[in-house]
């Protein structure tokens, strides 16, 4: 069994979503001693840019155009990053609400991996993704709670774009962990973060 953590907070210590998701790390461990953890982060890892070379070997490769040397060099690169999706059975994202979305390099990540033939692929069926049979976690952080004049159902952009972009790749089996309310002072934070720690080692029991 192969676990990537996808880290998507640069708070590190700080970080409520990162501090749950460790929880739910080390409980899947406790279960899964056989285990391997293969960490990304998201604020340190090169990411390669998608333009220029990038984007021509995208478009070589959806007309069948040959690709040029530099243009074969950077989609082996996006190659590279996408192989680490595939060589696992569970990815756990820590994500930080930004804006009702998703951090900008985390963004940039699933823009440059989420590629025909690396990703998923399409046909007369429809799109296909290329990562089924795995589980997803979404460990979601926010600074306070979606609702009232914010509705979830209208302004979740995080845990709801994490769902849609599993189901882009094939992933079926997800689940979400939410722990709210980190900017409403110490007391609510440091209870929004214990309550979801225990959700996430509870799930960490059941996956």
């Amino acid at each position: 069994m192969r676990l990537l953590h996808i880290e998507a907070s640069p708070r590190k210590q700080r970080s409520a979503s990162r501090q749950v998701a460790l929880a739910f790390i080390e409980a899947w461990q406790r279960h899964h001693p056989e285990s391997t953890i293969d960490t990304l982060d998201v604020w340190n890892a090169e990411l390669p840019e998608f333009d220029g070379a990038a984007l021509d070997a995208k478009y070589a490769g959806l007309t069948g155009r040959s690709r040029t040397p530099e243009e074969e060099q950077v989609w082996k690169d996006i190659e590279a990053l996408a192989a680490r999706f595939h060589q696992a059975d569970v990815l756990v994202f820590s994500v930080p609400m930004w804006n009702f979305g998703i951090p900008y390099r985390l963004k940039h990540l699933i823009d440059a991996i989420s590629q025909k033939d690396v990703l998923f692929s399409f046909d007369e069926r429809g799109l296909i993704g290329m990562l089924a049979g795995r589980k997803a976690v979404t460990v979601a952080a926010r600074g306070v709670s979606l609702g009232g004049d914010f509705p979830e159902i209208d302004y979740d952009y995080q845990a709801a774009y994490m769902a849609m972009w599993y189901r882009m790749v094939g992933i079926t089996d997800i689940h979400s962990i939410t722990v709210d309310k980190t900017l409403m002072g110490d007391e609510a934070d440091t209870a929004s973060r214990g309550q979801a720690c225990q959700e996430a080692v509870a799930l960490a029991a059941a996956l």
